[in-house]
Formats: structure tokens, C-alpha cells, sequence
């Protein structure tokens, strides 16, 4: 028997996920969340949650929870590995008229994730089922079904829409049979949790420690005094051998980091990766199923959330009947754009700057440094360079 949602079928209950069922639920469409994981999964992930998401985060009502234990980061410090000051913006040079949010969220995400689903479970009919995989798709004119995995054997379930939001192994991208194009970078990135004050040795909240072999990039996550502290590591070793390795790596950052035992340890694999489309059909795909990046700057979840925001708002007036469906096409290829023209390019730009190698670029890259350290309206545009992630949607 197939069950039938009238409304929207989402997999992947992480922030995308998550953030897209909360707006649809809250307009009164009937949605179902799915997650092969039996609960949000607690590991070292994004951290980091610019202005813009900053806003959307607010409109929703969520950023007051969020404030209450995530930390408000106002500048950011650059580094060298000799813990030399390189230079630093703060967030004082943006103008009211520029956001009524000047500053980062800093908050892991499990406790975004674990904020929106409660506000999520809040509403009549919103539903998330765990230990649930999608594992087929299969679509008509009016309607898409997919199989679901579950620990009682295979379901289908007929929905409206579907929303692909289940990250870089995503089963609805796959199921659709969709490219993910791209490349793979060959150093392992290496996310690690840990309780030790970085303050203690002159670090801001957020810091980019630049070094062509052994870059970091280091912020405060939360109020409890966990920080994140992400490195590059010889691709060539195997995970075990970075593991090993979290100590001596830990001794170039901070005296005594090395003695600090981390909370957790999460080497991986870096893409810069894009979905060749982000419809197909009734599915629509967001956030890392849609699109992958390295995470110097912090823009894969900022990007997968600025995807889940107008994409709701789309679906919302498409199933209200005040819109064709014409306006998630142009969704689709707006986000698409913004990715390949912003978003992809921004995030390859940070990582050739903290891992340098050419003298002359390394210069440039120093002078401008100082020049946004020192000159405030330059520091203002580099800041205000993040809204162009919003990209131009249609308003509905």
C-alpha cells in the first residue's frame, strides 16, 4: 500500500531540511521529513552562519533560541603561523542600512539543526520519521512516490513534491540519476572539536591561520567554550595517521593545545561540486545534495540555507495556487548561478589565500590584508561581498 502525503515529502533533516519544513508547515502545507541517521548527527560540521542566514534565521523566529547559546562573532583575525597579526576586520564598518544583523552566528550545526526541529515539532502535522532512507524515486504529472527504507521493511510513500536536502551522498540526487560535477581537492580537512580557550593566546572569536602545509581556520562554537579548529593534513596519509597526528598538528596553533584532548576528530574529503540541474520534475534538490564547497569562509551551509529560503517561498505560492511552476524553474536556475558564480569561485579564492605558496601572490595577498585592516569602507564592501549569495529571486 502506498501512503499518501498531500503535501511535501523532504529527506535530509539537517538545517536545510529542516529550515525548508518549518516555513511550509507554518504556511499550512502538510509536510513529512525523513533521515536515514536515528537522530541528528553530533559531529564537527558548520559552524558558521553569516548575515544574511542571520536575517532569515530571524524572520523565522528561531534567532532568539539561537542567541542564547551560539556566539556573536564581530571581526575576523588573520594569522601566520607564527602567530603573527596579519590584519583584522570588524563587523563596526557595516552601516544600519546594510543589515539590521551586523555580526556571524557562531553555532555548531547539530544544536541549528536541534533548534529548528523543535520549532518544527511545535507545528499541527509536521513530521519527522528517523532510520528512514530514501532509496527510489519515481515520479507522475501531479505527483512523485519514493521508496523508503525503513526498520520495517520498504514503504512508498506519494507526495506532492519531494525535496532532496540529505547532503553530499544524497539519495534523491542519485535516485534521479543527476551529474555531480566537479573535482575532488586531494589534502584531507581535518574538523576537530575542543574545550581550550584560544583567547588565552590572543585569538579573536574567528581566525584564519595562513600556511601553504599547515592552514587553520579557528572559532569559537558555542557559550559552553567549545572551539572548532580545522586544519589541512597530507592527503597521502590514511585516517588513522591524521588521527594520530591531531597532537603535533595541535602544537603549531597554541602552547598547551597539544596536552587538550578534542572533543571530536572528523578528517575528510573536500568537493567543489554542482548538481547539473536543481529540478527534475516534482524534486527539487538544496543545500549540499545541490551543491558542494570547501568550507573556508564558511559558505556550504550559508549557500544551502539562501537555497531553502526563496525555495519555500516558491513552493509555498506554487501548491497555494498563486504561482506557476514556472517560478521553481527560475529558482533552480538562480541558485545554480549563484553557485558556479559566486558561491564556488568565493570559497576557491579562500582557500588559495590561506595556503599560498607563491611569494608574489603572498605579498598581494598581505597588502590586502592591511589595506582592509585599515581602510573601512574597503573592509565594508568585503563584508557586504556575502549578500550576493541571496542572489535575485522573483518576490511571491
Amino acid at each position: 500500500m502506498v501512503e499518501q502525503v498531500d503535501g511535501v515529502l523532504v529527506s535530509g533533516a539537517g538545517p536545510v531540511g529542516l529550515f525548508t519544513a518549518l516555513k511550509l508547515a507554518r504556511a499550512g502545507i502538510r509536510v513529512v521529513v525523513v533521515d536515514r541517521e536515528p537522530a541528528i548527527r553530533e559531529e564537527p560540521r558548520a559552524v558558521v552562519h553569516h548575515s544574511p542566514v542571520v536575517e532569515r534565521l530571524a524572520a523565522l523566529g528561531l534567532l532568539e533560541d539561537l542567541q542564547e547559546i551560539g556566539v556573536l562573532k564581530q571581526a575576523y583575525h588573520y594569522w601566520n603561523i607564527e602567530h603573527t597579526l596579519l590584519g583584522h576586520i570588524s563587523f563596526e564598518v557595516l552601516r544600519p542600512e546594510d543589515t539590521a544583523y551586523p555580526f556571524n552566528l557562531h553555532l555548531g550545526q547539530p544544536a541549528l539543526a536541534a533548534v529548528i526541529l523543535r520549532h518544527l515539532l511545535r507545528v499541527p502535522g509536521a513530521e519527522v520519521r528517523w532510520n528512514t532512507r530514501l532509496a527510489e524515486v519515481s515520479q507522475s504529472e501531479d505527483a512523485v512516490t519514493a521508496t523508503l527504507e525503513t526498520p520495517d521493511g520498504n514503504k512508498q510513500v506519494r507526495a506532492r513534491w519531494l525535496i532532496g536536502a540529505d547532503g553530499g551522498h544524497s539519495g534523491v540526487r542519485r535516485a534521479l540519476d543527476l551529474k555531480l560535477e566537479g573535482v575532488t581537492y586531494p589534502e584531507w580537512f581535518v574538523a576537530t572539536n575542543v574545550s581550550f580557550d584560544f583567547t588565552d593566546h590572543g585569538y579573536g572569536q574567528s581566525n584564519a591561520v595562513f600556511d601553504p602545509e599547515h592552514w587553520a581556520i579557528i572559532a569559537k562554537i558555542d557559550q559552553t567554550g567549545l572551539w572548532r579548529c580545522t586544519y589541512r593534513e597530507d592527503g597521502a596519509l590514511t585516517e588513522a595517521e591524521v588521527r594520530e597526528l591531531v597532537p603535533e598538528r595541535y602544537a603549531l596553533f597554541a602552547p598547551g593545545l597539544a596536552d587538550t584532548k578534542p572533543v571530536a576528530v572528523a578528517p575528510y574529503r573536500v568537493h567543489d561540486r554542482c548538481a547539473e540541474t536543481f529540478r527534475a520534475g516534482r524534486v527539487l534538490l538544496a543545500g549540499d545534495a545541490a551543491h558542494l564547497v570547501n568550507p573556508i569562509g564558511g559558505l556550504g551551509l550559508t549557500g544551502g540555507l539562501l537555497d531553502a529560503f526563496p525555495l519555500s517561498d516558491a513552493l509555498i505560492a506554487v501548491i497555494e495556487g498563486r504561482q506557476g511552476d514556472d517560478i521553481l524553474d527560475a529558482w533552480a536556475r538562480e541558485r545554480h548561478r549563484v553557485f558556479l558564480e559566486v558561491t564556488a569561485p568565493t570559497a576557491k579564492e579562500n582557500r588559495r589565500r590561506v595556503s599560498e605558496r607563491d611569494p608574489e601572490k603572498k605579498r598581494a595577498d598581505a597588502a590586502r590584508l592591511h589595506n582592509l585592516t585599515n581602510d573601512k569602507e574597503a573592509a565594508r564592501q568585503a563584508l557586504l561581498g556575502v549578500f550576493e549569495l541571496v542572489g535575485n529571486h522573483a518576490k511571491v
